[in-house]
């Protein structure tokens, strides 16, 4: 492996020499670029195609992206949890009105919203069906096998609550 010059380097004015990019298999990849400077500008590469993607697809910049997902709190909107740390949360949007309503993290936005089909009455049922499961007025509450012993082990650590 030899040492490269790097074009970016150059006019930074780094005179030492950097090592090259590394495919996973430790081959060299041909380019002008040391490794530090083509994860930089392969990162900023990716960030203005987002960027772009952003404003074609929903008609939103950056730092309209950034300004809901603080209003949001950071995390998605619906369960809280998926803060956008690993992959950015989704832009959704109502497919009748096209309007842009949120910041979603990629199950919320596919298996809870898109399943239920944007139907806000399904959510509404999902909600009452939570509150109220139809079960307990046929059988009774009667705690599933499978969840017994760790409703035990709440119920023993005084942190059990039970479901009104």
């Amino acid at each position: 492996m030899a040492d490269v010059v790097c074009i970016d380097c150059i006019k930074e004015g780094i005179t030492a020499y950097r090592k090259p990019v590394l495919t996973k298999a430790g081959k060299e990849v041909p380019g002008k670029r040391c490794a530090t400077h083509h994860r930089a500008r392969r990162k900023s590469t990716s960030n203005a195609a987002w960027e772009r993607r952003m404003i074609a697809t929903y008609g939103i910049n950056a730092e309209e992206y950034y300004a809901i997902l603080e209003f949001q709190g950071g995390k998605c909107y619906i369960c809280r949890r998926a803060n956008g740390a690993r992959k950015r949360l989704s832009v959704d949007h109502c497919h009748e009105t096209g309007h842009v309503r949120g910041l979603l993290c990629g199950p919320c936005n596919r298996d809870v919203v898109g399943h239920l089909r944007d139907e806000p009455e399904a959510f509404e049922r999902g909600a009452f069906y939570l509150r109220h499961p139809p079960a307990i007025s046929v059988i009774g509450k009667r705690i599933a096998p499978i969840e017994a012993e760790s409703v035990l082990a709440r119920y023993q650590a005084n942190s059990f609550r039970p479901a009104a």
